[in-house]
């Protein structure tokens, strides 16, 4: 059973990321989203060491938000480099996609 609170969008977008990785580490590097929602994503792509409860910034288009790490997918696994994500700036829209619309429209095509 799916624990999701909201339905996701696919979508493969281009971002910038940045952030103190785990040893304290400025890091900065390019990533893409994998999945929205209305109140997260899904990273992949990403070499810098994380753990949850870290907060990255997150640059598309010109618009930055801040995001908190909720899981890393483990290394030597399929889910190495990707990285799940909690919008701590809802009152910014990051991106030109609303995930609610896109999964209502699947819903009833």
């Amino acid at each position: 059973m799916d624990r999701r609170r909201q339905s996701r969008v696919f979508v493969d977008l281009p971002v910038q990321i940045w952030g103190m990785d785990t040893y304290s580490r400025p890091f900065t590097q390019a990533a893409s989203l994998r999945s929205i929602s209305g109140r997260g994503a899904t990273l992949q792509c990403v070499d810098a060491q994380l753990k949850p409860g870290d907060v990255i910034d997150i640059l598309y288009q010109g618009t930055k938000a801040q995001f908190r790490i909720v899981w890393c997918g483990k290394p030597g696994t399929d889910m190495a480099g990707e990285v799940g994500l909690e919008n701590l700036s809802a009152d910014v829209r990051l991106w030109d996609v609303d995930p609610l619309r896109c999964a209502a429209a699947v819903g009833q095509g």
